[in-house]
């Protein structure tokens, strides 16, 4: 997709007269000067981007298109359709764009539908998930990052908040999407992966494993050799993180070499969220997302 056509088909699914764009003051949390919302504007998706390439690329490695590099934007044709969740510091001087300090890109299912899929599809076996639950509505979240300095408990409850009031607004039933590991060699990540298989797989209607091309296996270790604590420590935050709401994970992983990363599937039933976490965002993400 070329820069204009991109920016045209953004300005085009966030224009007012959209019912993708979200309301100005429609404001999903606040902690301090933080605050989460929807990008509103195509100029914000853009320094979205931007701190995406800042992360994935210039921190992680990850290797985009020749004209991503060039631009110093991670984008793709799913960003024209997906709503993007920011995380702002209103104590930034300047406009809203140079206020963002994270992101999470999230893709509703009839969304997903209407524009040829989800993005997680393309590594794992979303369609055969899909299937078992014609009666739920399920929500994917992609693209998570946060700026070095803002990797805070404060941040990442702020972005959760969002997610969930997000989430309570749509009706969804389910949460899915992509974590990464860094690196391209599932084997040092031995200890972690083989905790996630023998611990938090997903199981019977929930199970999901990566495409059988791409499928690397977790199973690394045997369950008696795995010591909990050192692999809880070992895995990476974002993925506690899902862990503490009650989260699953897919059986196989996937090695993305393009993202330098290997990539499990987060499964969330809404109904699993744990009750501490559910009380806890609740009522907030309640009273923003009516």
């Amino acid at each position: 997709m070329s820069v204009d056509a991109f920016n045209s088909a953004v300005a085009e699914v966030h224009r007012p007269s959209s019912p993708l764009a979200p309301k100005e003051g429609d404001i999903l949390g606040r902690i301090g000067s933080l605050e989460t919302r929807l990008a509103r504007t195509a100029s914000e998706i853009d320094a979205a981007q931007a701190v995406r390439f800042r992360v994935f690329v210039e921190e992680m490695g990850a290797q985009l298109s020749p004209e991503a590099m060039r631009r110093k934007r991670d984008f793709d044709s799913y960003d024209a359709f997906c709503d993007h969740l920011l995380v702002l510091d209103r104590s930034i001087e300047g406009d809203s764009e140079d206020q963002i300090v994270g992101t999470y890109r999230l893709l509703r299912q009839e969304v997903a539908m209407a524009n040829g899929g989800f993005y997680s599809a393309s590594e794992f076996a979303i369609d055969e998930l899909l299937a078992r639950h014609p009666d739920k509505r399920f929500m994917e979240l992609g693209r998570s990052c946060v700026l070095p300095d803002y990797r805070t408990k404060r941040t990442v409850e702020l972005l959760w908040q969002g997610n969930w009031a997000y989430a309570l607004k749509h009706g969804m039933s389910a949460m899915f999407g992509c974590a990464s590991f860094p690196g391209i060699h599932p084997e040092s990540h031995a200890l972690a992966l083989s905790f996630l298989h023998h611990n938090v797989a997903a199981k019977d209607e929930w199970a999901v494993a990566a495409l059988p091309h791409l499928a690397r296996d977790m199973d690394l270790m045997p369950a008696e050799a795995v010591n909990p604590k050192r692999a809880l420590m070992a895995l990476p935050p974002l993925i506690k993180g899902y862990l503490r709401l009650g989260a699953m994970v897919g059986s196989t992983a996937v090695v993305d070499k393009a993202f330098n990363t290997t990539d499990v599937l987060i499964v969330l039933p809404i109904a699993s969220i744990s009750d501490r976490y559910l009380n806890y965002y609740g009522a907030d993400a309640g009273r923003f997302a009516s």
